[in-house]
C-alpha cells in the first residue's frame, strides 16, 4: 500500500507543519522565525529568519557523522578513460582548498562566481566551494557560445570565473578558453579573476594578471594548510542563479535559495526516489542543467549518498551498453536520465541485447524526466530491464519534481503517458485560456496554486517584475508552467506539450504530444517529433518527423502509410495527419530536448535564429534539405 494519499492530504491540511517536519532533516545555524512568510519576496519566503549553510549539510556533517570514508563522488569518463573516487573527507579537502583560493581572490558572501566547466570533479568542487563561503554560483553549460556566455556575465556580474581549457566530446575536443576570452571581451561586466583547469587533452594560454592555474592554486592552498569554515547565510539568500536554456535577448536567471532548496531535495531522495543514505544514485545529466544541480550534486550529497559524475554519452562511448556498464561497475541503485537517452539506446540496440552483458542485480529503479516520456519508450525499458520505470515531471524553475510516482511513499499503479500524481507542495489545476477550471480529462493550461513550495524559484535574478509577468500575471493566484495537459479522474497528470506546441487544426485544439505517442508505437520508429505547420485551409496541420531504428530496410512509403493510418485510427480524421518526414536525426538541445519550435519555423519559412543550446547545428541544415525535397519550406 502506498502512503502517498495520506502524505499529500497531510501536506494540504497544514503545509507549514509538513515542511517544518521535513526541515528537521537539515542542520540549521539559527532557527526560523516563520516557516512561511507570506509578506516576503514576490509571493512569500520559506524559513524566514533562519540561517544555514548548504556545503555544511552536503559535506561537513557527513564527515563528522561517520561517513568520512564513504565514497561521496564517483567520476567516470569513458570519453577520456579516467575514473576517480572521492570520499566525503577527500571531497571536503578539495572544497576547502578551492574556497581558500576564491577567498584569496576577494570572493565573499553574496559575490557571484560563474562556473564554465565540463563534466569533471572540479565542477562539483567549484559549486560546493561557492556554497561554503556564501558566494552565489552560476553554472553555464561548458562550450556555450561566447555571445551567450557574455550575456550571462553581464546579468550575473561575477567577480570570478572558474573554467577549464577544454571539454571532450566523442571524436572532438572543444576549446573552452578562447570562448571564455571572447565572452569577457564582449561583456560589459568583466570578472576580475579566472581560475582555469588545464586538461591533458588540450591546454591553453593564461592571461597574465587575470588567470590562475586551478591545480597549482589549489595545491598551494593545501600546502599552506588554509582552513575555511562554512559561512552561515540566510535561508532566503541565493545559493545559485541558473539561466534557463534557449533564452534570447537578456537571459532569464532562475534564483534558488539555500534553506527551502535543502529541505525539498533532502525530502525527495527517500520519499520520491526511494534512495537510502549510503546508496549509489546516478543522474546522467550535466551540471550545467537543473538536473545536474539538484540530483548530481546537491540532493544525493545532502542525503549522504554516493553520486556518479559521468562524462560520456548513452551511445558511442563506446556503445549503447555504456549505461549498463556504469550501473554494474559502480553498484548503482537508481538511474535518472532523459527519455531521449533511452530512445537513442533503443535505436542502436532495439532488442536490448547489450543489457545481458552486465550484472544489474543491484539496480532497482529507472527515472525519466526532462522531456515527455512516450509510452512506447517506457514499455521498452520496462520489458528489457525488468525494473519499475518512473516518469516524472518538473522544471528548472521548481528544482525538484512537481509530479511523480513516489517510490519511497510506495508506488502507485503506473499509467503510461503520465508522469504521476502531484507531489506535496503542488496544488495543480487545469485552466482554460480564460482562467476557468476544466473537467477531468480536458486539455488545458497546467498551473500551480500559489504559494510554490520550498525549493522553487522565489524570483528571477534582479527581475521581480519580469518574474511576475512571465509566471504569475496570466493566471492570478497561480504559477504558469507553460505546459498543456490534463488531470484524469484519478488525479494523474498528463503533460501533452508545451502550450506553444498545442496546434489548431480547423478550429480543433490538438496536442502534438498525443500524436507523438501514437507515432512512437510504430515498431520501426526509434524517436519522433510532431509539429504544426501552416496550412492555408486548416490554419495548421501536423507534420511528423521520424527517425527509424537501426537496420530497418522496409519501404519508407509503406511505413509512412502505416503511421498515418495509426494516427487516424487512434486520434481521428480531425487530426488531419498526413505528412511523415523521415530524417536521420532530430535537432536537440544538449540536455536532450527536441527543438520543435525551430523545426516549425523552418517548415513555415519563418525567420529563425540558431538556438544557443543546440547540440549539433548541422542537423538543422539536414532538416531544411529534407523538407525542401518534399516541397516544404521552399
Amino acid at each position: 500500500m502506498s502512503d502517498y494519499h495520506e502524505t499529500y492530504a497531510r501536506w494540504k491540511a497544514d503545509p507549514e507543519a509538513f515542511w517544518a517536519a521535513a526541515a528537521a532533516e537539515i542542520d540549521w545555524d539559527t532557527p526560523w522565525d516563520k516557516v512561511f512568510d507570506p509578506e516576503g519576496g514576490v509571493y512569500g519566503h520559506w524559513f524566514a529568519g533562519a540561517t544555514c549553510n548548504t556545503c555544511h549539510n552536503a559535506i561537513d556533517r557527513h564527515v563528522a557523522g561517520g561517513r568520512a570514508d564513504q565514497t561521496a563522488l564517483i567520476y567516470d569518463s569513458p570519453i577520456t578513460g579516467r575514473k576517480r573516487r572521492f570520499s566525503f573527507a577527500e571531497l571536503k579537502a578539495e572544497i576547502v582548498a578551492l574556497a581558500a583560493v576564491l577567498r584569496e581572490r576577494g570572493v565573499e558572501k553574496g559575490d557571484r562566481v560563474v562556473i564554465y566547466m565540463p563534466m569533471v570533479p572540479e565542477a562539483v568542487v567549484s559549486m560546493l566551494a561557492c556554497a561554503r563561503i556564501g558566494a552565489v554560483h552560476s553554472v553555464v553549460f561548458g562550450g556555450f557560445a561566447a555571445k551567450e556566455l557574455a550575456a550571462r556575465l553581464d546579468d550575473a556580474r561575477p567577480k570570478l570565473v572558474v573554467s577549464a581549457s577544454c571539454g571532450i566530446e566523442p571524436g572532438r575536443v572543444v576549446a573552452y578558453k578562447p570562448l571564455l576570452d571572447k565572452a569577457i571581451e564582449m561583456a560589459g561586466s568583466k570578472p576580475q579573476h579566472c581560475i582555469v583547469l588545464q586538461r591533458d587533452e588540450q591546454t591553453c594560454d593564461l592571461v597574465a594578471g587575470r588567470d590562475s592555474d586551478y591545480r597549482a592554486a589549489v595545491e598551494a592552498a593545501k600546502a599552506a594548510g588554509t582552513t575555511v569554515d562554512c559561512v552561515p547565510v540566510a535561508a532566503t539568500d541565493p545559493l545559485y542563479v541558473l539561466y534557463t536554456s534557449g533564452t534570447t535577448g537578456r537571459p532569464k536567471g532562475v534564483v534558488r535559495d539555500n534553506g527551502g532548496h535543502m529541505v525539498m531535495l533532502k525530502w525527495t531522495m527517500w520519499n520520491a526516489y526511494g534512495i537510502r543514505p549510503g546508496e549509489v544514485f546516478w543522474a546522467a545529466s550535466d551540471v550545467g542543467w537543473v538536473v545536474g544541480h539538484s540530483y548530481i550534486v546537491y540532493a544525493p550529497l545532502l542525503h549522504g549518498c554516493t553520486t556518479v559524475l559521468f562524462e560520456g554519452k548513452p551511445v558511442g562511448t563506446p556503445d549503447a551498453g555504456v549505461f549498463w556498464r556504469v550501473i554494474a561497475e559502480h553498484g548503482v541503485a537508481a538511474l535518472f536520465t532523459a527519455p531521449t537517452a533511452f530512445r537513442a539506446i533503443k535505436k542502436e540496440d532495439p532488442q536490448g541485447r547489450l543489457i545481458g552483458d552486465y550484472d544489474l542485480s543491484r539496480f532497482r529503479t529507472l527515472f525519466l524526466a526532462g522531456e515527455r516520456a512516450d509510452p512506447e519508450t517506457v514499455r521498452w525499458a520496462e520489458q528489457r530491464l525488468g525494473v519499475p520505470v518512473v516518469d516524472h515531471w518538473w522544471q528548472t524553475e521548481t528544482g525538484a519534481p512537481i509530479s511523480h510516482n513516489p517510490v519511497g511513499l510506495g508506488l502507485l499503479p503506473v499509467k503510461h503517458g503520465s508522469p504521476g500524481v502531484p507531489m506535496p507542495g503542488y496544488d495543480i489545476r487545469i485552466l482554460d485560456d480564460a482562467g476557468h477550471p476544466v473537467e477531468p480529462g480536458a486539455l488545458g493550461n497546467v498551473v500551480i496554486s500559489l504559494p510554490l513550495p520550498p525549493g522553487c524559484l522565489p524570483t528571477l535574478w534582479h527581475a521581480d517584475e519580469r518574474f511576475r509577468e512571465a509566471y504569475l500575471a496570466e493566471f492570478p493566484g497561480h504559477y504558469k508552467t507553460a505546459d498543456a495537459g490534463f488531470l484524469d479522474e484519478d488525479g494523474y497528470l498528463f503533460i501533452m506539450a508545451r502550450t506553444d506546441d498545442i496546434i489548431n487544426v480547423a478550429g480543433h485544439r490538438l496536442s502534438t504530444g498525443g500524436m507523438e505517442e501514437v507515432v512512437a508505437e510504430h515498431p520501426d520508429v526509434a524517436e519522433c517529433a510532431v509539429v504544426g505547420i501552416a496550412d492555408p485551409m486548416k490554419g495548421q496541420v501536423p507534420c511528423g518527423f521520424v527517425v527509424l531504428n537501426a537496420g530497418v530496410a522496409r519501404d519508407m512509403a509503406e511505413i509512412e502509410r502505416e503511421i498515418v493510418q495509426m494516427v487516424r485510427e487512434r486520434i481521428g480524421p480531425v487530426a488531419a495527419f498526413k505528412l511523415v518526414v523521415p530524417v536521420d536525426r532530430l535537432p536537440k538541445t544538449r540536455s536532450g530536448k527536441i527543438l520543435r519550435a525551430t523545426m516549425q519555423k523552418i517548415a513555415d519559412k519563418e525567420a529563425w535564429t540558431m538556438p544557443a543550446t543546440i547540440d549539433d547545428p548541422a542537423i538543422l541544415d539536414e532538416i531544411t534539405a529534407t523538407l525542401n525535397q518534399r516541397g516544404i519550406g521552399i
